[in-house]
């Protein structure tokens, strides 16, 4: 059986939803297709998820160091990993519930649970059915990566998405990989009573970063009771009973260490691999990502690729404004384009890193004549006032223009803070305009200005 439309959007990720309910608004017939997770990776198994736990691991930090702040908890504090779970569990569950409603009762869409593969350039098939468009959006994103380690096929290993089936705690969680996802779990799991190890392919955590950012990472997770090794090589890992082997070796030197959990935090791959692609034209990069041009179009006139997906940023606000695009362009015509976004993530850590544009070394190797200004949380008054004093705040400007170049903020309530600075840069003003304005005491955000007041040559000792 045929069904013609006139879109067709596979995945109910962060991009799917908002454009599928778009196009049924403008009078397109539109179909959405979701295989599994309605909310894709973000609301499921990501950033709700996720982030719920990091609200819960600092309950439990607090709850150990209240004697700190003058307030008395008799007995030690006991993390019930099966309530903990349930709170996530529900908090998910309401954001993948609003997200199927809002799909199912959205007038001229329809709704198709199935698994989605093409056929050729323009039709799909899924449940034994045969979906033409002229328009196909392809918002599948993506799954953790597991690396191809001796003896992990053989191990009851965790990745990003299973580890959040816990309700117990691991006695002592090993975790593959220093970057993003590897640390926001290797602290939830310590704060919540866990020993936790961590080995690292590369020298230093999140390699993206600047070397000192690196160090200033490591350092408090380090001040928290998380081991490290880097420049991990030849692992191999052997399950004995309910025990986790794992030997490798760290800098040249032999490792061996065992655990009761293990974690895959190697980063993830594109869900292309079953898509059917190779019945299409459809163009990706020796990685698997589909490649997009500005506007998120694919080689293929018709077809375009939103989100993870596409490789043009991991993360959910850039899913979105992927989505915001492509409305711009195909419906309000208002053309825009990828090349006009500015990079801007954070790491979930308690405290927060946060960055927008260039870092230092990037700054370094432009021919920019660059001012930069830094200051330690230490200074911030809010921070001092809530004994939250790790980490620093570091602007790069561009010294002929007066824009600001980038900025990485780690400490308290960085990834609000960063707004401010990502904002000017949006408008292309000048640092002056913030560094002119007044802000209220006591935050973090009052020291922005100061910060800026105070920019000298990059090369400059400090």
């Amino acid at each position: 059986m045929n069904e013609n439309f006139d879109a067709i959007v596979i995945g109910t990720g962060q991009a799917g939803p908002s454009l599928a309910v778009r196009l049924a608004q403008s009078g397109k017939k539109t179909a959405i297709i979701e295989r599994k997770l309605y909310g894709g990776t973000c609301v499921n198994v990501g950033c709700t998820p996720t982030k719920t736990l990091v609200a819960s691991a600092r309950a439990a930090y607090m709850a150990r160091h209240a004697a700190d702040y003058g307030v008395l908890v008799e007995g030690i504090p006991r993390v019930d990993m099966a309530r903990v779970k349930a709170r996530m569990d529900a908090v998910v569950r309401q954001s993948s519930d609003g997200v199927r409603k809002w799909l199912h009762t959205t007038p001229g869409l329809t709704v198709i649970e199935g698994h989605a593969r093409f056929i050729d350039n323009h039709a799909i098939a899924v449940n034994g059915t045969t979906l033409e468009a002229p328009q196909i959006f392809i918002n599948v994103g993506g799954r953790a990566a597991v690396p191809d380690i001796p003896g992990l096929a053989q191990t009851s290993y965790l990745t990003s998405s299973t580890i959040l089936e816990l309700d117990e705690l691991p006695k002592h969680l090993l975790i593959i990989g220093g970057s993003y996802i590897g640390l926001e779990f290797a602290q939830i799991y310590r704060r919540f009573g866990s020993m936790v190890t961590v080995l690292e392919v590369g020298p230093r955590l999140i390699s993206r970063e600047d070397e000192e950012v690196s160090l200033a990472v490591q350092q408090i997770l380090e001040g928290e009771g998380i081991r490290f090794h880097f420049n991990a090589g030849k692992m191999r890992v052997n399950q004995n009973g309910t025990s986790i082997a794992l030997q490798a070796e760290s800098d040249g030197k032999p490792v061996e260490t065992s655990g009761s959990h293990i974690l895959i935090g190697a980063g993830r791959v594109p869900n292309t691999g079953d898509l059917g692609l190779e019945n299409t034209g459809v163009a990706t990069d020796k990685r698997g990502y589909i490649t997009v041009d500005d506007r998120l179009a694919t080689n293929v006139a018709g077809i375009y690729a939103l989100g993870d997906v596409n490789g043009r940023g991991a993360f959910t606000h850039t899913a979105y404004n992927d989505y915001e695009i492509l409305a711009a362009n195909l419906l309000d015509n208002d053309p825009r384009k990828l090349s006009d976004r500015i990079p801007v993530y954070a790491l979930y850590t308690d405290p927060p890193l946060a960055r927008i544009g260039m870092g230092e070394s990037e700054a370094r190797a432009s021919s920019k004549r660059i001012l930069k200004g830094r200051m330690m949380m230490s200074r911030v008054a809010r921070a001092r006032e809530r004994s939250e004093t790790q980490g620093f705040m570091q602007v790069l400007v561009d010294a002929d223009t007066k824009k600001i170049l980038g900025a990485t903020l780690l400490g308290i309530e960085a990834d609000e803070v960063i707004h401010l600075l990502l904002d000017v840069m949006y408008t292309g003003a000048p640092y002056t305009v913030i560094q002119r304005a007044m802000h209220i005491h006591p935050t973090v955000s009052e020291l922005i200005p100061t910060l800026l007041g105070d920019l000298r040559p990059l090369d400059e000792g400090r």
